[in-house]
Order: C-alpha cells, then sequence, then structure tokens
C-alpha cells in the first residue's frame, strides 16, 4: 500500500526480497516486458489509463516548442522515485529513436535537427505505463524544411491512448526582443517586482541569478527553467498571447515581476 513519506513523497514498504516496482503491483499489472531502454510496462485498463498529445510549435531561435497535452495524468517531480500511483508520473523523450531526458512539466524545447519525437508516459517507479502491452506514447514528425509553414498531422501513437495530433505553424516575425535581469537573494527580489509592458510577438529574455536552487516558472505560457544557486539561468520565449501573467519561483513562493502583453 502507498503512504506519504517525508514532504509528502509517495512510498512503499514492502517484504524484504521483493523489489519497488514489484511492491506497486496493486496499481496496475507490472508485466514482464521492457521497453527499448530496459523499463518494465506497467499495465492498466484503457478505459482508465493516462493518454497524451504531443503539440509542436518552431521556435523563432531554431528548434522546436513541445507542449504535452496530457489526460488523467499530472506531472508529480516531487515525488519521482517512489511509488507508482494511477494518473501520476513524468515523460522520457525520445528523439529520433534515442532517448534525451525526462520532462517534469508540460513544456519542453527540442533543438534543431531531430526529426521525430516520441513522449513516452512514465509512473513514479520509472515503469512505464501501457495499455494492451504497450507503452502510453504519442509520436510526432518533426519538419525543419518549408513544409512547417503548413498544420501537418503526426503519424499514429504507437500506444492506443497516445495520438498525437500535433499542430504546426510557421514561426512568426518577432519584434525586438529585451533581456530583463532579475537578482533573488533570500526574500528580497531586485529590480522589485512591477509590470513589464510588452507587445504581442515580441521576444523577451528573463536573466535570474538565485541565491539557491529553485525553478523559475512564466505562468499563462507554463515555461520554467531550473536555477542553479548562483548561477544566471535565462529564459527565452516570444509573448504570443495577451494578458496578465505572472514570473515567479517554485519553492520559494517568489513573485519576480508580471507581464502586461497587449
Amino acid at each position: 500500500m502507498a503512504a506519504a513519506g517525508c514532504g509528502g513523497r509517495a512510498t512503499t514498504h514492502h517484504k524484504p526480497g521483493t523489489s519497488h516496482q514489484e511492491a506497486t503491483a496493486g496499481s496496475g499489472t507490472l508485466l514482464a516486458a521492457k521497453d527499448e531502454g530496459g523499463h518494465r510496462l506497467r499495465e492498466v485498463p484503457p478505459g482508465g489509463a493516462p493518454a497524451v498529445r504531443v503539440e509542436t510549435r518552431p521556435d523563432s531561435e531554431g528548434g522546436w516548442n513541445i507542449h504535452l497535452a496530457v489526460e488523467r495524468f499530472r506531472f508529480t517531480p516531487e515525488s519521482v522515485g517512489g511509488a507508482a500511483i494511477p494518473g501520476r508520473g513524468y515523460a522520457r523523450l525520445l528523439v529520433d529513436g534515442k532517448e534525451t531526458g525526462r520532462v517534469y512539466g508540460p513544456w519542453h524545447h527540442v533543438p534543431p535537427g531531430a526529426r521525430t519525437l516520441t513522449v513516452r508516459l512514465h509512473a513514479d517507479d520509472h515503469t512505464a505505463w501501457a495499455v494492451a502491452g504497450r507503452p502510453v506514447e504519442a509520436t510526432v514528425a518533426l519538419s525543419t524544411g518549408p513544409s512547417s509553414a503548413q498544420p501537418s498531422t503526426a503519424p499514429t501513437a504507437t500506444a492506443p491512448p497516445g495520438t498525437a495530433t500535433p499542430t504546426a505553424t510557421a514561426p512568426t516575425s518577432a519584434a525586438p526582443g529585451r533581456t530583463v535581469e532579475i537578482t533573488v537573494d533570500g526574500s528580497s527580489v531586485q529590480p522589485p517586482p512591477s509590470r513589464i509592458e510588452l507587445k504581442k510577438g515580441e521576444r523577451l529574455t528573463l536573466r535570474v541569478t538565485s541565491d539557491r536552487a529553485d525553478t523559475l516558472h512564466v505562468h499563462g505560457y507554463d515555461r520554467e527553467l531550473p536555477l542553479a544557486p548562483g548561477t544566471p539561468g535565462s529564459l527565452i520565449l516570444t509573448v504570443d498571447r495577451t494578458g496578465l501573467f505572472e514570473v515567479e519561483t517554485h519553492d520559494s513562493g517568489l513573485l519576480l515581476t508580471q507581464l502586461v502583453v497587449r
């Protein structure tokens, strides 16, 4: 039975001699089959299985911005390595068939040169969620030629619940960009939080230096950036939607600034 450990992290108490994955077998059926990365599959009924759809958009500075639209699933970076709990976990990215990393949220950037992208959903214990013996995943084609200006239809995902229907649009010419420098020291933010006026289509670089490990988050755009202590981190985005958007840190919960896009 799964229980909450320190800090709310999901853990599982199990008998000596059984693996952590075997102990969490109550969350679906642990199969002997593995994916190409050596991760065992965890079978769940189709009706309640998680699903993922991949939306792609060329980035004005090269590569692709990827949005993962998930159903019956949420990203739980705080409990990775714990028990397998239905509807929770993270995603692994495979670019051109090779695993390139994990994703703990809905947004990611894929560098230029990639041809195909597969997104596979995993449980917190690193098993891969599966339906009918196949991983829950979605695969899309990434076009870097002139045809990328036109909407494209991705091939069907290899898992029944993970049909990929990406939308590809041509990058628009961004207005001249600007850079905003922010420093976080304890509970102090410099310059003090204020509103930054931007025009739709303008490119913004947020350059943040924090005295502790944290995560920068731009609400509304769902863009995140890990911050290392004392090391400036840069997040670049083109503000392509209007409204008021807050920029804050996850762990310390500090408001850094507000973006007003008109």
